[in-house]
């Protein structure tokens, strides 16, 4: 399983066919068409996803699964420091706009890609209760203590 981003939206569809080619049964190639290298909140992404050897290229955008499309501006990170509270906030539910809203586009694709949800909007709503839930700040928690050892 594999979903990766891009720079070009031309790369979409041969970096798939090549990911296939190396073996990736199921996988998922983005483009955000505002430049960004994963599903966009601030624009559409054109995708192209593997199953099993056959390819289906789209153009999703946020309206698709329920969000409003916003700017890029407010999607913006910063320093580390600033990226790390950006990524607590998200986890812990502090953070209800934008940025929470694109990592739950990009977490329901992987969870759709991996087999853990039928369609995106599935993953998405399955992202959502992981954060909810808490799940997803205590397996940060647990992966910053094993990175620490």
């Amino acid at each position: 399983m594999m979903l990766m981003g891009v720079y070009d939206e031309y790369l979409v569809e041969p970096l798939a066919q090549v990911l296939s080619d190396l073996g990736v049964k199921r996988g998922m190639v983005v483009y955000g068409m505002d430049k960004l290298d994963e599903i966009s909140l601030s624009s559409p992404t054109k995708i192209c996803e593997i199953n099993n050897g056959w390819y289906r290229t789209a153009a999703i955008k946020p309206e698709d699964f329920g969000f409003e499309t916003c700017s890029k501006s407010d999607l913006v990170g910063g320093t580390p420091e600033e990226n790390a509270h950006i990524t607590r906030s998200i986890l812990s539910g502090e953070e209800q706009g934008p940025k929470r809203q694109a990592t739950l586009m990009n977490a329901g694709a992987a969870l759709y890609i991996g087999g853990k949800a039928e369609n995106m909007k599935e993953g998405i709503k399955l992202a959502a209760e992981l954060i909810d839930s808490g799940k997803a700040t205590e397996t940060l928690e647990k992966l910053i203590e094993v990175s620490n050892r």
